[in-house]
């Protein structure tokens, strides 16, 4: 418990700019790629997975970015109010069931899972992200368009919404049958967790 607790505070020091020999924010990379590759790898070639990504980069191909801006200002406007039609239809899909039953089954290690498709949009989640585009950030530009086996994993950082410190882990999503990357996953770590 004494050595978690430091870590915690090696953390902290790190990320609020302490220097004397504090911990810088990516201490955790290894154990948080040790989490990626023996719990989460098996998930994303699940067919649930693989289904709802190659069904959504179907309906989303046509896309413009106007059309991309649309349904991303729709989202926020629904995740301020808690709920909306688009918020609800991916809440309800089977692939944010899935995620849902792995973030629980994690006992508070993953504090969100999600998952986007070739377009960077939200296509499954364990929780309501504040936004629908995710194409602009390094959570897919870092992965999807890096290429089939990329990982990146991002600072540690306090959450003020949960009171946590996590990192998120990110990686590209193949389709098993051809190698091809077809969407990314984000996977929030609550490095207080961590062993």
């Amino acid at each position: 418990m004494r050595n978690k607790y430091l870590k915690v505070i090696a953390v902290a020091a790190s990320v609020f700019g302490f220097t004397a020999g504090a911990a810088s924010a990516n201490d955790f990379a290894p154990q948080i790629a040790d989490v990626l590759n023996n719990q989460v790898k098996a998930w994303l070639s699940d067919p649930v997975m693989i289904e709802a990504i190659k069904a959504q980069n179907a309906e989303t191909a046509g896309l413009s970015d106007s059309d991309i801006d649309g349904l991303d200002k729709q989202w926020r406007a629904e995740a301020a109010s808690g709920s909306g039609p688009l918020i609800d239809k991916v809440l309800a899909n089977k692939l944010s069931a899935f995620l849902k039953d792995k973030k629980a089954a994690s006992n508070g290690l993953f504090s969100e899972v999600f998952v986007m498709d070739a377009k960077g949009l939200n296509v499954g989640q364990s929780d309501v992200t504040s936004d629908y585009m995710q194409g602009d950030e390094g959570k897919w530009q870092k992965t999807y368009l890096v290429g089939p086996d990329a990982v990146f994993i991002d600072e540690v950082e306090f959450d003020d919404s949960s009171g946590q410190f996590q990192s998120q882990v990110n990686a590209t999503v193949a389709d098993p049958t051809t190698g091809q990357a077809i969407g990314a996953i984000t996977i929030g770590i609550n490095v207080e967790k961590l062993n």
